[in-house]
């Protein structure tokens, strides 16, 4: 009789994320899906934990999670073609549940790859509710135009503009400034960077970036303050921050975009970047697997 083995990571070196990439590949392959798993944020000052389940010495399974506000968990999970409907993503759900209730957290995101029949019947089984689509993109070559606001600069964050990045984020986003404070404090990382948009001595924008490895950056957090949007600032931030990252060798540079926000798609697009894949999200509250 085969022996199971549930345990949780304890290390990201690359000996121990190799079995995990091939699980992800062995699964993107069978079941033909772009799954992404985000294996790039697995790094030493990583806050995901992570769950293997194993037999055999061979890795079956495979679930992790983050909070950015303590409050909500983002999940990610998969389970090898092979072995599925054996109860192994409950177990996994379930060990991690233990340790989600501990931190507090009150609620569950799982991110599934947009055509993975296997994920949308789970989340379907675990009676989860649709939130939104979101495209993954990636930098593909800058397209060379002139800025529309020639005194455009940014610059990396000060303590004097932390006011202004919850101001500007809370109205660009809809969040609360609570939530907001939460989470800037929860992803002030070393390898993330902020940088103020600024048009002479006002503040126009902003947009930070995860460092990840020695070519790789995610684009995020970025908006411009709602009452001065539609003049060109967005573009002109994103291009400029675009060049920056080019110029210090991030050739892999990446964002998200939700599916509905046509404009911001197609900004993105015409700064040079495209659509890798599409993932959907699902919400369950923590307590419904009581």
């Amino acid at each position: 009789m085969a022996d199971y083995l549930l345990t949780q990571l304890t290390g990201f070196s690359p000996e121990a994320l190799d079995p995990i990439r091939e699980l992800e590949r062995i699964c993107r392959e069978t079941d033909g899906t772009d799954l992404r798993i985000g294996l790039d944020n697995l790094t030493a000052d990583s806050s995901d934990r992570v769950y293997l389940y194993q037999t055999e010495g061979r890795l079956i399974g495979y679930f992790s999670w983050y909070s950015v506000d303590g409050i909500e968990a983002n999940i990610s999970a998969m389970v090898h073609p092979q072995r599925r409907r054996q109860g192994i993503f409950r177990a996994l759900l379930e060990a991690a549940a233990k340790d989600m209730r501990k931190q507090g957290i009150q609620a569950c995101r799982f991110k599934v790859p947009a055509d993975s029949d296997a994920g949308q019947h789970t989340m379907e089984h675990l009676g989860t509710k649709f939130d939104k689509s979101q495209y993954a993109m990636e930098f593909q070559a800058l397209h060379h135009e002139e800025l529309r606001n020639p005194n455009l600069v940014i610059r990396p964050e000060t303590l004097e503009d932390f006011g202004f990045m919850v101001r500007c984020s809370t109205q660009a986003f809809g969040d609360s400034e609570e939530w907001t404070l939460r989470y800037f404090g929860n992803t002030r990382e070393p390898h993330r960077h902020a940088y103020i948009g600024f048009d002479g001595a006002e503040r126009v924008g902003m947009i930070r970036v995860k460092l990840l490895g020695s070519d790789t950056a995610v684009i995020h957090d970025f908006c411009v303050s709602p009452d001065i949007q539609g003049r060109g600032y967005g573009r002109d931030i994103l291009m400029q921050t675009v060049r920056l990252l080019l110029s210090e060798g991030r050739t892999r540079i990446r964002l998200s975009v939700i599916t509905e926000n046509r404009n911001a798609l197609e900004l993105y697009r015409r700064i040079g970047f495209g659509i890798v894949s599409k993932s959907d999200y699902y919400i369950c509250n923590l307590e419904a697997w009581r």
